[in-house]
């Protein structure tokens, strides 16, 4: 069996992985491999080849997903009689996949109570890819099962995460220069943790911003200072008078592609005003990009001031939320200090995920799974606005939220509890706020994918409904 995994010419082979796929393919028509016949473990292939484990389950992963191989949990991989690939499974999934998801799952499907706190996206075809995935990763993780995540060991993964964000537009970047991180909301707090010096340090935010950056301040035992914005985003006079007033602040956080709560977008103009601020106020900016499904329409801050930007994205908007994966990175000359940051923190994500992410993340399949789940959050929120679009409703057809200016009559406390009472629940404008701050009355729906287009209209009906009749008397 050893001389079968042996090659001539082997080593000047590139990518390793394509190269792993040529040999069982050409040993499978040889005929030195037949159907049913089990394939060495992932190490001990990669020991033989003298190539690393990684390079071997990815390419095990595209046989696997072209039907070349077959993977059986617990038992081994083994060439596979000729039948349908997981791709062409993935595939032939139906577009409007809600339901089936989750009547299989338990996870919503008709039902009278609709939480729209936080998206929960439709599954294009990510929970089977996954679970797919898994169970080969189980077999035998290529980062193996007894030993500390190291950088060697996530290189595959940051990889894998460089090939993911190509088409973002946030400047040159290779794999070390990403920092795995467990979801945005730890970027963020990895980012806090590399910059801010001082016992109270300064950190300036959007008035209206996601929640996550105050927290990750709270922690950090920083200060927070809200910037006034508009329907454009920060206002330029608005941080320039602030940063005389705060001449300590060290970094802003903004959104400015999908800016959360209100859907809001940044011009390139106004980015490049910020810029020139934060280059004269000496302020690091950090990109919060988590919750943008479809193309970029603007350059990024790490592209337009490279020396001081800094970039958060994750998985949970466009994948999935479940899998806590996400990434951090900084300007140039920098990613020592995060990787320092994330190591002192907490050693690095557990090596299986590391494996999962590089299989997924890399998969040949995935952009057109995202593509899928990004057309289920449009049909969502074309449902909303076709109820709730007689208000003053902003919405933007792939990013999975709504932000509702309510009518006269109605404040935005007293709506959230009224909608809860009809079971829907939704998230106020002064959850976005800072403690302090006066807040509109608004109000941030979040899509929910996990019950049946059904339910979730029927929950927009009942919203209607509250909208169409507020209060006589409205409570201070």
């Amino acid at each position: 069996m050893n001389t079968i995994w042996m090659p001539d010419g082997f080593e000047g082979i590139k990518p390793k992985y394509k190269a792993v796929v040529a040999l069982i393919r050409e040993r499978i028509s040889s005929g030195h491999l037949t159907v049913g016949e089990k394939l060495p473990p992932v190490r001990e292939l990669a020991w033989q080849l003298k190539i690393t484990p990684g390079t071997v389950a990815r390419a095990y992963t595209v046989l696997t997903d072209s039907g070349v191989l077959r993977a059986e949990v617990g038992r081994g991989t083994f060439v596979a009689a000729p039948g349908t690939s997981l791709s062409t499974a993935v595939r032939e999934l139906p577009l409007n996949l809600i339901e089936v998801d989750a009547i299989r799952h338990n996870s919503g499907g008709d039902v009278d109570n609709v939480n729209l706190f936080s998206p929960h996206l439709p599954n294009g075809g990510q929970a089977e890819l996954i679970r797919h995935l898994m169970g080969e990763i189980a077999q035998d993780p290529p980062s193996g099962i007894m030993h500390y995540p190291s950088r060697r060991s996530a290189k595959p993964a940051r990889e894998a995460m460089v090939q993911w964000l190509q088409g973002s537009p946030i400047g040159p970047v290779d794999e070390n220069d990403v920092v795995l991180s467990h979801g945005g909301q730890n970027g963020i707090l990895l980012v806090f943790q590399t910059i801010l010096r001082g016992r109270r340090p300064t950190v300036f935010v959007e008035e209206l911003s996601y929640p996550g950056f105050r927290r990750a301040a709270d922690l950090v035992r920083a200060d927070i200072v809200p910037i006034a914005c508009d329907q454009d985003g920060i206002i330029p006079q608005a941080l320039a008078a602030a940063a005389e007033r705060h001449p300590e602040a060290q970094i802003l956080c903004t959104s400015p592609e999908v800016h959360s709560p209100t859907c809001g977008f940044t011009p390139m103009e106004r980015r490049h005003v910020i810029v020139k601020l934060a280059r004269k106020a000496d302020l690091q900016i950090l990109e919060d990009d988590c919750y943008r499904m479809g193309r970029a329409e603007g350059a990024g801050y790490r592209q337009l001031a490279p020396e001081r930007g800094w970039y958060v994205s994750s998985l949970s908007k466009t994948i999935t939320p479940a899998l806590r994966l996400g990434c951090a990175i900084g300007p140039k000359g920098m990613s020592a200090a995060l990787h320092r940051s994330a190591e002192n923190g907490f050693f690095g994500l557990a090596t299986p995920m590391l494996d999962l992410a590089a299989a997924l993340l890399a998969h040949p399949q995935l952009p057109e799974i995202m593509e899928r789940s990004r057309q289920g959050v449009e049909s969502y929120v074309k449902t909303a606005v076709n109820t709730l679009g007689g208000f003053d409703l902003m919405w933007r057809a792939d990013v999975p939220f709504l932000w509702l200016h309510l009518p006269q009559g109605w404040r935005a406390s007293a709506f959230c509890q009224a909608a809860e009472k009809k079971n829907v629940q939704i998230r106020a404008a002064e959850e976005f706020a800072s403690r302090d701050a006066q807040s509109p009355h608004a109000v941030r729906m979040a899509i929910n994918g996990g019950v049946s287009m059904r339910s979730f209209e029927a929950a927009m009906e009942r919203l209607r409904a509250l909208l169409d009749n507020p209060p006589e008397q409205i409570s201070v």
